[in-house]
């Protein structure tokens, strides 16, 4: 299958909540966040009227977590009431994947059911990853392909969005790019020909991979490293999304002082102890908070050159302010507030 050019400039890339896209495939180094971004996303989607199915496929259920729910199973259920939309969640277990497979297109239903309870399901998954990943993008393809009732044509799809929550950056080309691994599987048949179903769906104008990341050295880098596999793959990117991001607590000129080392420190010590916050030794005071006011200015200017390094990759970047008291959005309602950002 020939690979189309990749997206390269700002312009080409569709808005967020742009409804002509279909599928939302969200990916991140672990820890930048990736879940939450994913459940703000599908419940921004949700709120602008439409009906969204959000789906995980790393067995953490951390939907579940996010949304306050019980653990999610495969058949999708209702996340959260939304007002004039809908909002679904989804694990989706390769196992059950597998099983459905073996119905769909081998008419399996009872003899799957006897693989299962003699471990060869298991076993099947196991050890082919290339496999799982193959039923997982399979059902993530059903989800969106799938329209209200059993006419096609005309008919509304059941989904207006999927939102995925992928595998993290590190093995989200491998689990994209299914088109080879099927092709490695079997050269003829039915997986031969889901995998390139699939393939057409991801390479298609419908689907969008976001990246999420934090203003840090090893995610900026695996956001770099990330774009330039799924160019190479030809898949459609969408946003860079820049989480949890701090204000400066200064203003450049005062950031610029401390950098510098123009603060005056026995200033700073004497204007403590006229306050009486100085405590028993206002210097070593004052010392120690010059200490951390220039870490934070370090920190601040390393801030804004790994900002100009997500620039520079060629995408919309997103930027996500962090939660008060550093919240990480799995309490406390935080998807909520996300969501009001990205909407």
């Amino acid at each position: 299958m020939p690979v189309p050019p990749p997206v390269s400039t700002v312009s080409d890339v569709p808005d967020l909540l742009d409804p002509r896209v279909r599928l939302h495939v969200v990916t991140g180094k672990g820890g930048t966040g990736k879940t939450t971004v994913a459940g703000a996303l599908a419940l921004a989607l949700a709120r602008r009227g439409r009906r969204v199915l959000l789906c995980e496929v790393e067995g953490r259920q951390g939907l579940a977590r996010l949304f306050d729910r019980d653990p999610l199973g495969f058949e999708p259920t209702s996340l959260v009431p939304v007002p004039g939309g809908a909002l679904l969640g989804s694990a989706i277990d390769a196992k059950a994947a597998l099983l459905e497979y073996l119905e769909v297109f081998y008419r399996l239903g009872r003899a799957g059911r006897a693989l299962e309870r003699i471990g060869a399901v298991d076993f099947a998954t196991t050890i082919a990853p290339g496999l799982r990943d193959v039923l997982l993008t399979g059902k993530v393809y059903d989800a969106v392909r799938t329209r209200q009732g059993s006419r096609r044509g005309d008919t509304p799809y059941l989904y207006d969005h999927v939102v995925l929550d992928a595998p993290p950056t590190g093995r989200i080309g491998n689990f994209l790019n299914v088109n080879a691994v099927g092709a490695g599987l079997a050269k003829v048949g039915p997986i031969h020909s889901q995998a390139e179903s699939v393939m057409t769906v991801l390479r298609s104008a419908s689907t969008a991979v976001h990246v999420v990341t934090l203003l840090e050295d090893m995610p900026v880098q695996e956001t770099a490293d990330a774009v330039t596999e799924l160019r190479a793959l030809g898949l459609p990117l969408g946003r860079l999304v820049v989480n949890q991001l701090r204000p400066p607590l200064l203003d450049a000129d005062h950031l610029r002082l401390v950098t510098d080392g123009g603060w005056d420190l026995d200033g700073l010590a004497a204007d403590l102890g006229r306050f009486g916050v100085g405590g028993p030794d206002p210097a070593a005071r004052a010392a120690g908070l010059l200490l951390e006011t220039r870490e934070h200015a370090v920190r601040v200017g390393r801030e804004a050159e790994l900002r100009a390094e997500v620039a520079a990759l060629g995408l919309p970047v997103v930027e996500l302010p962090q939660l008060q008291g550093g919240r990480s959005g799995l309490d406390d309602g935080g998807v909520h507030e996300l969501a009001e950002e990205l909407g």
